[in-house]
């Protein structure tokens, strides 16, 4: 009945979302605080009306409104919109990466990437990260690749690679192939790698609204590239759906671009609460990667990630936990308000002194 490459597939396993009880969600990276006034304006304003059209499906005043807040080097052309980061990395997918060759990214990075992999039957190779758990940009440039995509700051561990350093990968990489950037956290104390878009035709750079502009409920993500590669995930996208965001997405999408300095002074609050935090850890001996992102990825030496992790939800706190060789001994913790954190230091005190 099923067709083989369904047999095939090894779906992406999100962050667990129990019912038994009500937990402080620490292992979503989700942000604790509300979407800026403009947003719940725009939705307490909608005309429900509009939904019997369909909406723009090049969401042109979407993407006029994500340029305007990326500086003047960004214009429309420049930008793509999908449903979420997760739609917008299928399509990159499928347009950049072939089965010629590998695509590369680090061992440890955002596990949708093998999955989309295997989905398009694409080859995969891993590249080691570096001793101190950071992206190895010569590991990445060892083997031989149809593509190279990485996160930065990377998922779990945090750890941020500096723009020199995503600049000397470029400029080592052949032109005729995609290096993919996807700056998911980026928003939260990492580099960007928008201005090295003039330079580098085959940079593609992936953004989220999930994590820092509070919309993981609400699905809108974009890519930001050369409009040659922009017309091309275009084809891909209308090959596959004509209309990818919905009318109300786009106005409060909109909405949100309209409000960034909000969105600044919420994420800076998040990256001090994390520091704030990955201190206080520290101070009780935990290993705390340096992360600038919304979350932290840390250790009790001598404690299984795995007992941490059933220690926080047995006192209702989520946290997040891999079980892979090399990563295990780590919980990744989601950054909430300082009272969640508070409360997760409480739990993890002393347990095992």
């Amino acid at each position: 009945m099923f067709a083989k490459r369904f047999s095939e597939l090894r779906p992406y396993v999100p962050g667990e979302q129990p019912k038994d009880r009500a937990y402080v969600k620490l292992n979503a990276n989700e942000n604790p605080y509300p979407p800026a006034p403009a947003v719940q304006r725009a939705i307490r304003d909608f005309d429900a009306s509009a939904l019997r059209l369909y909406p723009d499906p090049d969401a042109r005043e979407l993407r006029r409104a994500i340029a305007s807040t990326l500086g003047d080097e960004v214009t429309e052309e420049m930008v793509f919109v999908g449903n979420g980061s997760d739609e917008v990395l299928s399509f990159v997918f499928y347009t950049f990466f072939d089965d010629d060759a590998p695509l590369v990214f680090p061992e440890h990075t955002y596990s949708f990437y093998p999955v989309y992999a295997g989905y398009y039957d694409i080859p995969v190779s891993r590249a080691p990260l570096a001793p101190d758990y950071s992206v190895d940009v010569d590991a990445l440039l060892a083997k031989k690749s149809s593509g190279i995509i990485f996160a930065n700051p990377n998922a779990p561990t945090g750890i941020s690679l500096p723009l020199a350093e995503v600049r000397r990968l470029l400029d080592s990489y052949p032109r005729d192939r995609a290096v993919v950037v996807d700056e998911a956290y980026v928003d939260f104390g990492g580099e960007t790698a928008i201005p090295l878009l003039r330079e580098y035709g085959n940079l593609v750079i992936v953004r989220t609204f999930s994590k820092s502009y509070c919309f993981a409920g609400a699905r809108l993500g974009y890519i930001v590239a050369n409009p040659d590669l922009i017309r091309a995930v275009f084809t891909t996208k209308n090959s596959f759906n004509h209309f990818p965001v919905d009318v109300l997405t786009q106005r409060i999408g909109i909405a949100a671009c309209s409000e960034a300095g909000y969105y600044t002074e919420i994420n800076s609050r998040i990256a001090r609460t994390r520091d704030s935090f990955a201190a206080s850890l520290s101070g009780e001996g935990w290993k705390v990667l340096p992360s600038r992102a919304n979350f932290v990825f840390a250790r009790k030496p001598g404690v299984s990630g795995r007992a941490v992790y059933e220690r926080a939800k047995a006192a209702g706190i989520l946290v997040r936990h891999f079980d892979q060789p090399g990563i295990s001994d780590f919980v990744r913790i989601s950054i909430g308000t300082d009272d969640d954190m508070r409360r997760l230091l409480e739990a993890l005190k002393g347990a095992w002194s």
